[in-house]
C-alpha cells in the first residue's frame, strides 16, 4: 500500500494540483492549490485533510491557499524561503530532509531551489515525487537570471538526477515523466555546456 495521488488541472494556465491520501485512515494533504477553490474542496470533501503542502509561492501555485484554508482549518507547510519572500502565512516550516505524516506514509522533504529560492519537492518514498516547477518533460522549470539557472544545475546534479532511474515525477504543470528517461538528454545538455548568461524557458535539447 502506498499514498493515493489525484492530480486535479486548476486555473486557465493550466496547473497541476495535486491531493495525496492515506487509504488507511482517510487523511489527506493538498499541493499546491492554485486556483479553483471549489473544485478542490469537491475533490477532498471525503477525506480529513491536514495540510496544505506549497512547493513555492508563486501565484499560480497558491492563488486559493486562503479560501482553503479558512474552510478547512488544515495547516500550511512550505520552505522559509518562499514562505518570506511571497508572504506566505505558514503554520509549518518545511527544510531540506524533513519529513510529515499523512496517515500511515511519510513525505519527505527536498529543497529544490532554482526556480524560486524556496522551491520543495516532496518525495512519497515509493518512487514518486512531486516536484512543482523544479522539472518538467524535456527541461527544467523556468528561471529568470543567469544565477537562478545556475542553481537549478546544481540541484539538478545534486539532487534531482541522483533519484533512480524509475522515480517518476509530477510537476506543476503538464504530464509527469520519469528520470531514467529525461536523463540521456540532460547528460548531453550537461556533456555540451551552456552560456555563462543562460536563463529563462530552457530545454535539455
Amino acid at each position: 500500500m502506498s499514498l493515493n495521488l489525484l492530480k486535479l488541472e486548476v486555473g486557465p494556465w493550466p496547473m497541476n494540483s495535486y491531493i495525496i491520501s492515506c487509504p488507511e485512515t482517510n487523511k489527506c494533504a493538498i499541493i499546491d492549490p492554485g486556483a479553483d477553490a471549489k473544485k478542490i474542496l469537491k475533490a477532498v470533501d471525503r477525506f480529513k485533510m491536514e495540510y496544505i503542502l506549497v512547493t513555492h509561492g508563486h501565484a499560480d501555485h497558491v492563488g486559493a491557499l486562503e479560501n482553503i484554508r479558512k474552510m478547512t482549518g488544515a495547516q500550511v507547510c512550505a520552505h522559509s524561503e518562499d514562505a518570506a519572500h511571497f508572504k506566505i502565512d505558514t503554520d509549518l516550516i518545511l527544510f531540506e530532509g524533513d519529513e510529515i505524516e499523512i496517515g500511515s506514509y511519510g513525505v519527505k522533504i527536498h529543497h529544490t531551489p532554482g526556480h524560486t529560492e524556496g522551491q520543495i519537492s516532496f518525495d512519497l518514498l515509493d518512487g514518486r515525487v512531486l516536484v512543482g516547477d523544479t522539472i518538467f518533460v524535456g527541461g527544467p522549470g523556468k528561471t529568470f537570471s543567469s544565477n537562478g539557472f545556475t542553481v537549478t544545475m546544481e540541484t539538478m546534479q545534486e539532487i534531482v538526477f541522483k533519484w533512480a532511474d524509475e522515480t517518476k515525477f509530477f510537476p506543476g504543470h503538464g504530464p509527469a515523466g520519469m528520470i531514467g528517461i529525461e536523463r540521456p538528454a540532460f547528460d548531453r545538455f550537461v556533456d555540451s555546456g551552456w552560456e555563462k548568461d543562460l536563463f529563462g524557458d530552457v530545454a535539455w535539447d
